[in-house]
């Protein structure tokens, strides 16, 4: 069933709400909905509490490792991380981890396991075997994997996979046939649709809908939750397979869109 899935966004060491389609740091266009006065280790304690699991730990960039570190020690086992900086080096990784971590396929700009393996390039061609290594870093368990496909909206209905920030868009489009050919080497998704993150202007409902048609394995939809009713329409468009983080329209983010205690309490009833 459709549950709702907490999220630590980092940027520039802070826990931070960005619109996505801005996320370019070396120009003055980022667009920041929120900053925290809390540290990133009071929201994995927060998602602790009210027994939230499965959140996402995602570093927008740069100088980020201690706050990811700070969340992941929080709760631990009970979050996955991954970096959206594409400067981590082989080797630098963390010793005391999560459960499973988060790769974030700007397309493979990066690849991170139990220590970051750096693959920069974005050739599809090399795809199946920038997989197998990352499987091998996590001794052969594909259940400590999970494969961010970041993707903007290109044309009538179609997605294609965003790096560098989501400002370029590869020719790796996001479809039933994308969706199979990962499926194998890891055990969820995270689906952040660029165009719709941070703008609190409603789902893709679209992309919930083939996701559902196109995934076998778990899968979590971030981009544009604005209201409580949006957990309703992805458990609807999806038929329970979809699940859904919502982000700068919670109140604990200083949004007024919709209440982080309504969130748990829509989980406990579904």
């Amino acid at each position: 069933m459709t549950k709702f899935r907490p999220c630590i966004d980092l940027h520039a060491g802070q826990v931070k709400q960005i619109v996505g389609g801005t996320l370019d740091s070396s120009t003055d266009a980022l667009k920041t909905n929120h900053v925290s006065l809390e540290p990133a280790g009071h929201f994995a304690r927060l998602y602790r509490d009210h027994s939230l699991r499965g959140g996402h730990v995602i570093m927008l960039g740069p100088k980020n490792d201690e706050a990811a570190t700070e969340a992941l020690a929080a709760w631990p086992g009970a979050c996955k991380s991954g970096a959206g900086s594409m400067t981590a080096t082989p080797g630098c990784g963390w010793r005391r981890g999560p459960r499973r971590w988060v790769v974030e396929c700007y397309l493979l700009g990066f690849l991170s396991g139990v220590v970051y393996a750096c693959i920069h390039h974005a050739q599809r061609d090399f795809l199946q075997e920038d997989l197998e290594l990352t499987v091998r870093l996590l001794n052969g368990d594909k259940q400590k994997l999970v494969i961010d496909l970041s993707c903007r909206k290109r044309g009538e209905d179609r997605w294609f996979v965003a790096m560098n920030k989501w400002q370029t868009i590869t020719d790796m489009e996001v479809n039933q046939e994308t969706i199979k050919e990962l499926e194998p080497y890891c055990s969820e998704f995270l689906i952040h649709a660029a165009d719709n993150e941070g703008l609190q202007k409603g789902i893709d409902e679209t992309l919930v809908q083939r996701l559902a048609e196109w995934c076998s394995i778990p899968v979590t939809y971030a981009g544009g939750g604005r209201h409580l009713e949006d957990l309703d329409l992805v458990a609807k468009l999806s038929g329970g397979k979809v699940d859904l983080t919502i982000g700068s329209a919670l109140d604990c983010f200083g949004g007024s869109g919709v209440k982080f205690d309504d969130c748990v309490a829509w989980n406990n009833k579904s």
